[in-house]
């Protein structure tokens, strides 16, 4: 048995957490391999929005067991939130995990995070402020807390060292700061973490393999944000390719079966960066009103533009993706023409790939295909869907060269058709 992964393959907020609740009634496991709470998975059933933030995408589904791997790093007064958020809901929980060697954020994190910011001025990344990149630089610095540590007897010496540390720092930025009622919050928090097993997850999971379980790695985030091969520096702290999954969970490469890449019918972007195929006219405006096209963590609005194929191969290359699955269909609806980017022109050249160089200055080329009038929110089937749609469906599956398995329409689960 092989674990299958599903990550995004564009600048996040694809969808992954809406794919993972459909998927998950034919996985034993949810495994969240990377990320932290800057991430916001969006699941909608019953009427009813659900933002995850930490705790895997399966959470709801009671025949499944959920991991949060070594790869995670996590706030625990944002996880107590999201437990006492799912506790309103009356409904009963699966099982969930969480790996001992999974890093924790700290009050003095997030202060940090704020006064990096805060001294770039104008060259700011766009950072969500939750504290995840200084984390992951003590993580990297060999200096971070684990969830492990909160059961040693020097834990809070440990904790007392590493605030110190980012104290000298925050006097450095001189950046002002409350931290006493932050640290207590944090502290009281760590009850609720306290209240779900720590594990040796990689043991788990490769104990789970063994013995025949389907597993199903999360991602967050998506490719372009990726620290080695975003769009740097306007990246994430972590992996969130399919390597993240074997770094971030324990397991190995040759144990990686499906890789399943989620997309926009059009693409998005959170923050600062490049984004060639990026709109600034009444239709990047319809998208993001019709897409509702604002971060489930921060609110803040999502920049849109149309589907950019250099950026998608380049993320499928990467990941080895097997199957594709395309979401927010739907927000296409009523376009006259539909553009694609096939090309980027740079000094004069035109070229198929993502450059290291310029990523600023690539002028976008584009093939213009026909839209649809028809609403695709309120079909039953794929077969109801305008012949223009298989078209455009068609179209991306030829020239990616990987077959789209799943189409949303929707954010329920019902609006999820399976090809």
């Amino acid at each position: 048995m092989k674990a299958d992964v599903l990550l995004g393959l564009q600048w996040g907020d694809e969808g992954k957490g809406k794919i993972v609740d459909v998927l998950t009634s034919k996985y034993d496991i949810i495994a969240r391999f990377q990320g932290g709470p800057n991430a916001g998975h969006t699941l909608e059933f019953d009427g009813i929005k659900h933002v995850l933030h930490t705790i895997p995408s399966g959470i709801f589904h009671k025949r499944s067991m959920n991991i949060i791997g070594n790869g995670v790093v996590i706030d625990p007064i944002i996880f107590e939130n999201e437990i006492n958020e799912i506790d309103k809901l009356d409904v009963e929980m699966s099982d969930l995990l969480i790996s001992k060697k999974a890093h924790l954020i700290l009050p003095t994190h997030k202060l940090l995070d704020a006064a990096s910011e805060k001294a770039k001025g104008k060259n700011k990344i766009g950072s969500t402020l939750k504290g995840i990149g200084p984390t992951y630089m003590d993580k990297t610095g060999r200096n971070g807390l684990r969830v492990g540590d909160i059961s040693d007897k020097n834990f809070t010496e440990k904790y007392e060292k590493l605030k110190n540390k980012h104290i000298q720092l925050l006097n450095f930025y001189d950046f002002n700061y409350k931290l006493e009622e932050l640290e207590q919050k944090w502290f009281d928090s760590l009850d609720t973490l306290k209240r779900f097993p720590h594990i040796e997850s990689e043991h788990f999971i490769h104990k789970s393999i063994k013995d025949g379980k389907k597993i199903l790695a999360e991602g967050a985030q998506g490719t372009l944000l990726d620290i080695d091969f975003g769009s740097y520096p306007f990246v994430t702290s972590s992996n969130t390719i399919t390597a993240g999954a074997c770094t971030g969970l324990g397991i190995a490469p040759n144990k990686i079966g499906e890789v399943i890449g989620i997309f926009k019918a059009y693409c998005t972007r959170v923050g600062s960066g490049p984004f060639p195929s990026e709109l600034f006219d009444e239709i990047g405006a319809r998208l993001a009103k019709i897409g509702n096209e604002f971060g489930s963590t921060t609110g803040r609005a999502r920049r849109c533009g149309w589907i950019d194929l250099p950026a998608l191969k380049y993320a499928i290359n990467i990941n080895g993706v097997t199957q594709l699955n395309m979401m927010k269909a739907d927000v296409l609806s009523g376009l006259e023409t539909i553009n694609v980017c096939t090309h980027y022109m740079l000094d004069g050249n035109k070229i198929d790939y993502l450059p290291f160089e310029d990523n600023e200055n690539l002028t976008p080329v584009y093939t213009e295909l026909k839209g649809w009038d028809k609403d695709l929110m309120h079909i039953s089937s794929l077969d109801e869907a305008p012949q223009e749609v298989h078209d455009y469906i068609a179209y991306l599956e030829k020239e990616l060269e990987t077959p789209i398995s799943i189409v949303s329409v929707g954010p329920d689960r019902k609006q999820t058709f399976f090809r």
